[in-house]
């Protein structure tokens, strides 16, 4: 496993993040999910592998997935100290009229909440799940400013939004003397280029990481040149995100190259398309899910990976431009 800092931060994570929204519990949130004796082999192959990055979020599992995290964290881990933990807000967590969103008393309320599931006193990362157009982003920053400097977390980062949005919050918050944002958490991918035209030339002008999801487009990159095998999820109630996110014109021609790459290297298709991903300017470290114990030999594969520029121009000159998807 390799390290680096988190943008410009002083904070090491390990250049694959493990994504710990495939575990917590199989009856919320589609019945994919697998429980906590399932995800312990699997989250102990990463720790073994050297993985010290962990990222979750309270929406997921209905909360279940962040109390599995911290259980399987602690058992595995023999210090706090030893790994990075991160975890978002932003979707509904309740019926209420303020159990959702990026207000100031929601912030307030869900991070104490996170903690109390994670079982820990403090998140290395907190980021908002989505931009809330409901919330003045002033309100958002001062609160996300005070969970840092009351100590429950870190440092703080963002996901998926328009640059021009981040721009803003980055913007306001440094107007005020307020804490900014670290991190991107935004969709990339072979299949989904699209964050190369502004978000990502943001990010590296302004030292922000780069921890993208869904690095390996639903599975689909994973499985170029071979059909291969299908999750659990992908049969759910979640299935048919898969085709709003992918299948345009032009996806054939890449997932044709990227098995051609993978049979010329002599490895699997998902080590060449996360090695494409960690060659990427600015992406610090991809956020992959594993419900079987391969999916993080591949991911830890693609880390001694050095794909040439060759290749990288070979796998990308397929790609069309589709909208945007968040």
């Amino acid at each position: 496993m390799e390290y680096t800092r988190l943008g410009t931060t002083g904070m090491k994570v390990s250049k694959i993040c493990l994504g710990m929204m495939s575990y917590g519990d199989p009856g919320k949130g589609g019945g994919w999910a697998l429980d906590e004796e399932q995800a312990e082999p699997i989250v102990r192959r990463a720790a073994d592998g050297g993985v010290t990055f962990f990222d979750t979020a309270d929406v997921y599992s209905g909360g279940a997935s962040e109390e599995v995290t911290g259980s399987l964290l602690r058992k595995i881990f023999p210090r706090r100290d030893d790994y990075v933990l991160a975890t978002k807000v932003y979707f509904p967590m309740g019926g209420g009229r303020n159990d959702y969103g990026l207000s100031r008393k929601h912030i307030l309320s869900a991070v104490d909440a996170s903690l109390t599931r994670l079982g820990t006193d403090y998140v290395d990362l907190y980021q908002i799940h989505r931009w809330d157009d409901e919330t003045p982003i002033e309100e958002t920053m001062e609160a996300l400013h005070d969970v840092v400097r009351s100590g429950k977390a870190r440092y703080i980062g963002a996901s998926s939004m328009w640059a021009w949005q981040f721009a803003k919050a980055q913007h306001t918050a440094e107007r005020h003397g307020w804490t900014r944002f670290v991190s991107m958490q935004n969709h990339y991918n072979l299949l989904q280029r699209e964050e190369e035209r502004e978000m990502i030339p943001l990010c590296r002008d302004q030292g922000v990481g780069v921890i993208p999801w869904s690095p390996l487009a639903r599975g689909l990159l994973a499985r170029a040149g071979s059909g291969g095998e299908t999750t659990v999820r992908e049969t759910s109630a979640d299935a048919g995100r898969r085709e709003q996110l992918y299948g345009g014109y032009g996806d054939a021609a890449v997932l044709e190259r990227v098995a051609q790459t993978a049979a010329e290297r002599g490895t699997s298709a998902a080590v060449v398309a996360l090695a494409w991903l960690l060659s990427r300017p600015a992406v610090t470290a991809p956020i992959i899910g594993a419900t079987k114990a391969h999916h993080v030999d591949d991911a830890l594969a693609a880390v001694e990976l050095t794909l040439s520029d060759k290749e990288i121009a070979h796998l990308e000159e397929p790609y069309q431009t589709r909208p945007v998807q968040f």
